[in-house]
């Protein structure tokens, strides 16, 4: 068994992240409680009793994915996962602008969300105690406390997140146990899954909400010099994420349908739709537990807001060894091995946005949440396309042992559906955010926009610093372990998607010279 390399103070710590803390993370990251409370009943509205097949549709487009995704994982071994990924099959220009993408995407996710996390903290302490509080200073003070989460070991993050993340599906578990004990308002039915209450005009609308949901499940490679036996690890990660979160989801969504009936539910979620969840935990659990939801709402948002800044500062690190951000970035704190130079600037960014909305007197939800979320939904749907596209091309290249399903027929499938994904939440931006037309082409037209602005980065690194745009995205030259890289990994099934044994796979080889510039 490889062991890792705890003295050395250079770098982040090695070996330290079981398959379960980096569920914990990306889990965390989707806030199931946030998404299923907040978000669930406005797709039930749009979709109908068919809303939970959307959920389950979504994860099994993303389960695809998965395959072609965890298998590039065990070839390339860059610390920048996705941009890596995209660099190695698609070529160095594409890779730059894929990590500006990424920088974008996941700053976007985490930033606004510092708007719901102080409306959410608001509407909670007047639910519970009637306490008006301005949502800024619990902003300000978010802030603050994902900093020092991002600031401590990676092990510690790990552990809060467990904790937060145990919290927020345990109450949500509390709830469907209620609702299955007592049979529902008027008995249970699975008239949900029938084609006739699947395929109704309002489907796509429930997709769109349904993709976005799932929202940093590809994260778990970020991780991947922090994991134990990350070539075992990430993978399952990977799998059990995305397949928890759509079996969960559906079967949430299903159980609140059947709480108030198949034929009130669209009735009772159009009249009171913040309210849907905590009316059918108090009427079949209790009050008590309504104030539990309050609370854990909270801290879903809280979780949600560490799990990206986690993500974030560790990107931040990769482009500053890349050398395509300043080296301060690429700082490792000595004792909690974190990158905390990233993380303060991270929380820079976010504290410089979330005063600046503050400072226009933009609403904290309608607008610092959904504007600045949007584009970072999008970024990382068009980043997930973009991977998918780019593994057919990368084992094109290379000599390996992997099979045609993982390599060429999963990525291929997987971007078809990614592309229709994203046209779907693109066609129904106005339903996720409620602004106006000129709005909306902006926060879109900011994903091609960085893109764009990309490209032309990668151009100018060509020609004044060549030698970094030669190593961009190498492979590090010492793996951080020779041991549980190569032996047999976990893959997908036709049958199923949870991990299987199968055959070693030939250790990657170095980039191919021919790869495309």
């Amino acid at each position: 068994m490889s062991s890792p390399t705890p003295d050395d103070s250079e770098g982040l710590r090695t070996g330290t992240l079981s398959t379960a803390d980096i569920s914990f993370f990306v889990v965390s990251a989707a806030a199931p409680l946030t998404v299923m409370a907040g978000v669930a009943p406005i797709a039930i509205v749009l979709g109908g009793i068919g809303a939970p097949a959307g959920y389950l549709l979504a994860g099994i487009t993303l389960a695809v994915f998965a395959i072609g995704f965890t298998t590039m994982s065990r070839h390339v071994k860059n610390g920048g996962a996705f941009y890596a990924y995209i660099t190695r099959g698609l070529g160095k220009p594409v890779g730059i602008a894929a990590a500006l993408l990424a920088m974008l995407g996941y700053n976007g996710m985490e930033i606004g969300v510092y708007g719901l996390f102080g409306t959410a903290t608001a509407d909670t302490t007047q639910a519970l105690w009637g306490i008006d509080i301005p949502w800024l200073p619990v902003s300000l003070a978010g802030l603050l406390l994902i900093w020092y989460g991002g600031f401590r070991s990676i092990d510690f993050g790990a552990k809060v997140l467990g904790v937060l993340l145990v919290a927020e599906t345990g109450i949500l578990v509390l709830l469907a146990g209620g609702v299955l004990i007592e049979g529902g308002a008027d008995g249970l039915s699975l008239a949900s899954f029938t084609p006739g209450n699947v395929l109704v005009p309002g489907s796509a609308a429930v997709l769109a909400f349904a993709f976005t949901a799932f929202t940093g499940f590809e994260s778990t490679v970020i991780y991947r010099r922090e994991a134990r036996e990350p070539a075992r690890t990430i993978p399952r990660a990977t799998y059990i994420a995305v397949c928890f979160l759509g079996l969960f989801y559906a079967f949430v969504v299903w159980t609140v349908i059947q709480a108030f009936g198949d034929d009130k539910v669209v009735a009772a979620a159009a009249a009171d739709t913040g309210g849907l969840f905590f009316a059918a935990i108090t009427t079949y659990v209790g009050g008590w537990a309504s104030d539990l939801m309050h609370v854990f709402i909270v801290t879903s948002v809280l979780a949600s807001l560490l799990a990206f800044h986690n993500a974030i500062n560790r990107y931040g690190l990769a482009l500053a060894e890349e050398g395509v951000l300043p080296p301060a970035f690429g700082k490792v704190h000595s004792r909690h091995r974190s990158p905390y130079v990233a993380g303060i600037a991270q929380t820079v960014l976010g504290l410089v946005v979330v005063l600046g909305f503050a400072a226009a007197g933009a609403d904290p939800y309608t607008q610092l949440l959904l504007w600045v979320n949007t584009p970072g939904g999008i970024g990382l749907m068009a980043l997930q396309l973009l991977a998918a596209l780019a593994i057919p091309f990368y084992f094109r290249r290379v000599r390996h042992d992997e099979g045609v399903l993982r390599t060429v027929v999963a990525p291929t499938v997987a971007a078809v559906l990614l592309a229709g994904a994203i046209g779907l939440v693109v066609s129904k931006i106005d339903v996720f955010t409620g602004a106006s037309t000129t709005v909306n082409t902006v926060l879109v037209a900011l994903v091609p926009a960085v893109f764009a602005l990309g490209l032309l980065l990668a151009y100018r690194l060509r020609r004044t610093r060549p030698e970094v745009y030669a190593n961009f995205a190498a492979e590090p030259a010492e793996p951080a372990s020779t041991e549980g890289e190569d032996p047999s990994c976990p893959h997908p099934t036709s049958s199923s998607s949870t991990p299987a044994s199968a055959t070693p796979s030939s250790p990657a080889p170095p980039p191919s010279p021919s790869m495309a510039e």
